[in-house]
């Protein structure tokens, strides 16, 4: 469980509702225990034993080759219900985590689905910033890394938090509401935006902030992103796409 720094009363009840844990659980040394956690272990009679990590002899063979990464349990086997998490590391497929990495790799298809159908260049141009930042966003997560700021449709998040709140100011018309008489294009930006938004709160259950797993950073860019969807939609509602506007 070398990997392994925090425990939370998450990961408990899930181990122990996979019979994973009953008596005992053991940590790597240094592992972060919340307070709700030490509380749960209090509660059902659990005992904690850190374990102190020592570098096998040179030449000599690893007993195990895959970690359960909530209860640091080792695993001879994957299985078909386990997958990686990072390293050998390995959870189970549904996985708040694993989860919220699907819906990433979802966008991700949805957005070069929706180039493909599009004459716009412009517009693909402009997915194409999404789809980069949400590259960044699932390297990130994998690689435990933050999440480097970057502009979204070459603006900042006051700007796109500007454009995307104060529609009628910049698009000339008010908040629209989707209906089956808009142009199909809009409609589906519409949809990429409300996936975009379920992605957001996938993150949340992936990274809660009451348990010292919170990626900020990760929620903060897709909410700039469903506001820069939302800005696209705007956008092809005013004709900011069309292929006969001056310097397109």
């Amino acid at each position: 469980m070398k990997k392994r720094s925090i425990l939370t009363e998450n990961d408990l009840r899930v181990a122990r509702a996979r019979h994973a844990v009953t008596t005992e659980i053991r940590v790597a040394s240094g592992t972060f225990v919340t307070p709700l956690a030490k509380e749960y272990m209090r509660d059902h009679g659990i005992r904690l034993i850190e374990e102190t990590y020592q570098p096998m002899p040179c030449g000599q063979k690893a007993d195990r080759s895959f970690t359960d990464w909530v209860t640091g349990a080792p695993m001879e086997q994957k299985g078909e219900y386990m997958t990686h998490l990072h390293g050998s590391a390995l959870v189970l497929k549904n996985h708040p985590r694993i989860v919220f990495r699907g819906a990433i790799d979802r966008l991700q298809a949805e957005i070069l689905l929706l180039q493909t159908d599009m004459r716009p260049e412009r517009l693909r141009a402009d997915l194409d910033g999404i789809l980069e930042t949400l590259r960044h966003i699932l390297s990130a997560e994998v690689r435990d890394a933050p999440l480097e700021e970057t502009q979204i449709l070459g603006m900042d998040e006051h700007t796109l938090h500007e454009m995307s709140h104060h529609v009628r100011e910049h698009f000339g018309f008010d908040h629209p509401t989707p209906s089956a008489d808009m142009d199909r294009l809009a409609l589906r930006l519409n949809l990429l935006r409300t996936q975009v938004r379920e992605a957001e709160r996938l993150a949340v259950d992936a990274f809660p902030p009451d348990n010292g797993q919170a990626r900020v950073d990760i929620v903060r860019t897709l909410n700039r992103l469903s506001s820069a969807v939302y800005v696209l939609f705007c956008r092809v509602l005013a004709g900011y796409y069309k292929e006969n506007r001056h310097g397109s």
